[in-house]
């Protein structure tokens, strides 16, 4: 009997320890709300790996040996699933990365630490992300074929590693300083890193609010309540300075869509072509009020359309951007940006060209400027002080009908 009582208790301590142990390295569950849905994630106790308030490369390399040997997977699933279900181009997955990375390890109270789970996830992710030294500072790379001129890169074999984190560090001189990459390879990091927004997330409907935006056309006052949130400027507050192409073609929420779109081609049903290109270039030329970047934001900063019809300010670059947009969703017509020294503006092809045309291979474009000018500028005219100035081509739309 009392064999058989030991016997007993001793099962029974045994499942007791096999259960505890079970629930102590099960780790912590997660969520937060991510524009418009929520996140879930479970981090096992093991992949909860602590980092001091001082970096090194040896450091470093402790932090990587010791969370590659955890059990890390199942937030890389989670991270995967949830890319996938909602189709999150790399610029919304890395603010996925980046608040995930926060809910781990706040970046208030060690910016060491966050940046080392956002490397680390992004490169478990397949993205060939780096990370490089100067200093004390910890800089955080990730190779990208997109063409981006506002912030550092280094070239690797003909391969170009932007920096992610730079914004971190706006005092800093790479130009002076000398980084140091650090040599940690992982595998499966090799995918390269895309800036192209192609669809933006589907926000809830309560995080928008009604703008009315008017303008004057033709002795007429037109009024637009438009839905914006202000989450869109979250998504593109460190957002940097790509090419015209990748930039252009940033689209519209669905509700900033929905409550814009529709109500514009109501009001240009019975106008001609060519008079609602007219429309919309004094639409996007006077419904908002001009300023220069540099004195807005103290740097050049491309203004996605959403966030010119949500900004009080906006230069050439974001009306262009704008105007281009509107258009091709109503008209979907060839257009073409031109760069000059200090401007940019827009040319469209119509079935008759207006005024003295543009020609670009072999077909002529009427210059539309959405940008004020000193002259209230028609279709077709540009201002004088750019008549004669040489301009670049920086990007042609050709629609696929």
């Amino acid at each position: 009997m009392i064999t058989q009582g030991l016997k007993f208790w001793g099962t029974l301590l045994l499942a007791f320890a096999l259960a505890l142990t079970a629930t102590q390295s099960k780790g912590q569950n997660y969520s937060f709300e991510f524009y418009g849905n929520t996140f879930n994630f479970e981090l096992d106790n093991s992949a909860n790996v602590s980092f001091p308030k001082q970096v090194n490369d040896s450091l470093i390399h402790s932090f990587y040996k010791t969370i590659s040997g955890s059990r890390y997977q199942a937030v890389i699933e989670s991270l995967d699933k949830y890319r996938n279900k909602h189709q999150l181009n790399d610029w919304l997955y890395y603010q996925l990365i980046r608040k995930t990375a926060q809910q781990i390890a706040p970046k208030a109270e060690n910016y060491y630490r966050y940046t080392l789970y956002k490397w680390f996830l992004l490169s478990k992710s397949g993205y060939d992300a780096r990370l490089a030294l100067e200093r004390d500072k910890l800089l955080f790379y990730v190779k990208s074929d997109d063409d981006i001129s506002d912030i550092p890169f280094y070239m690797i074999n003909e391969n170009q590693f932007v920096c992610l984190n730079i914004h971190d560090y706006p005092g800093i001189d790479l130009k002076t300083n000398k980084i140091f990459p650090l040599n940690l390879p992982i595998i499966e990091a090799k995918q390269a890193f895309s800036y192209k927004v192609t669809q933006m997330p589907d926000f809830k409907p309560e995080d928008y609010a009604i703008k009315n935006i008017q303008f004057r056309y033709r002795q007429k006052v037109y009024h637009f309540d438009i839905k914006l949130t202000p989450q869109v400027q979250t998504i593109f507050a460190n957002y940097p300075v790509v090419d015209f192409k990748s930039y252009f073609n940033i689209p519209l929420s669905r509700e900033t869509y929905s409550s814009l779109i529709p109500t514009l081609k109501a009001t240009l049903a019975d106008m001609s072509q060519k008079k609602g290109v007219d429309y919309l270039m004094r639409f996007t030329r006077n419904a908002f009020l001009y300023e220069d970047d540099e004195i807005n934001f103290g740097k050049e900063k491309r203004l996605t359309p959403e966030q010119t019809l949500f900004s009080e300010y906006s230069d050439c670059d974001d009306r262009a951007a704008l105007f281009f947009y509107l258009v091709k969703e109503i008209y979907n017509l060839p257009m073409i940006a031109l760069l000059y020294p200090t401007h940019i503006t827009m040319a469209v092809q119509f079935d008759k060209p207006t005024g003295k045309p543009i020609m670009y291979n072999g077909k002529k474009y009427s210059v539309c400027d959405p940008t004020p000018q000193l002259r209230d500028l028609k279709v077709g005219e540009i201002s004088s002080k750019y008549r004669n100035v040489r301009f670049e081509v920086v990007y042609a739309y050709e629609p696929n009908y």
